[in-house]
């Protein structure tokens, strides 16, 4: 069976975006990852499994441009907008294809009937076999109404309190205080680099500096492991 494409759909105007999902759910080889009015959202949710990012331009907060050149190299972008005037630049991202609103079905379906021959056509890329080398060396976290990028080596340990988390890095007193939840957190900063250890904590497996009683030691923090977490964790000791 061929391989899907998976798909992130991104646009600020509901209407237009649910056009966009039906366009990608009617078409048998494309697979829905997400769709998102926001582009820093989609952003957070951008994965290695991403295939093709149909995102439109004129947003507010972030524009389709900025957020193109903040995406892994692996994900094609497919630009879905009203205005032919940033068709040059997005040469300049290497964007797969160019729609122009309002979006036809047959149109759609040419663009990504394209993308999936030129995949067919390519040879696979190499992966690294380790997820540790496999995942990108940073992150864009949403802080105080920007992006703030993160290098992951930076990583004590992280702290959720509801819709924020609390992320502590190296050399920083005060933590990044990022507007997301420790769910997409987790499904970010996978095993064996990072391991969550409690609803509220994910911590950084080189940053652990001793474990006694079920509690890690983290600079002057302690930590508690749950049972829920704790054999996952200690495996990553051995």
């Amino acid at each position: 069976m061929p391989k899907m494409i998976n798909c992130i759909a991104v646009d600020d105007e509901p209407l237009a975006l649910r056009l966009i999902t039906t366009f990608i759910e009617r078409t048998p080889f494309l697979s829905l990852q997400g769709a998102f009015i926001s582009a820093t959202e989609a952003l957070a949710a951008v994965s290695a499994e991403t295939d093709v990012i149909f995102l439109d331009i004129n947003m507010p907060e972030l524009t389709g441009l900025e957020l193109a050149r903040m995406l892994p190299p692996h994900v094609k972008i497919i630009f879905t907008t009203a205005y032919r005037e940033y068709a040059v630049e997005s040469y300049s991202v290497h964007a797969a294809d160019y729609l122009l609103k309002p979006l036809t079905y047959p149109r759609f379906l040419e663009a990504a009937t394209r993308l999936r021959d030129a995949s067919h056509e390519a040879p696979a890329p190499e992966r690294p076999e380790t997820e540790e080398t496999d995942s990108p060396d940073y992150m864009f976290v949403k802080s105080d109404y920007r992006l703030v990028r993160i290098d992951l080596d930076d990583i004590l340990y992280l702290k959720g309190l509801k819709d924020y988390v609390s992320i502590y890095l190296r050399d920083r007193k005060t933590p990044i205080i990022a507007t997301t939840t420790m769910k997409a957190m987790e499904e970010r900063l996978t095993p064996p680099r990072f391991c969550r250890v409690h609803k509220s904590y994910i911590v950084a497996m080189r940053a652990v500096e001793a474990v006694e009683r079920s509690r890690i030691t983290i600079g002057k923090e302690l930590i508690p492991v749950t049972d829920a977490y704790r054999s996952r964790f200690f495996s990553l000791l051995e």
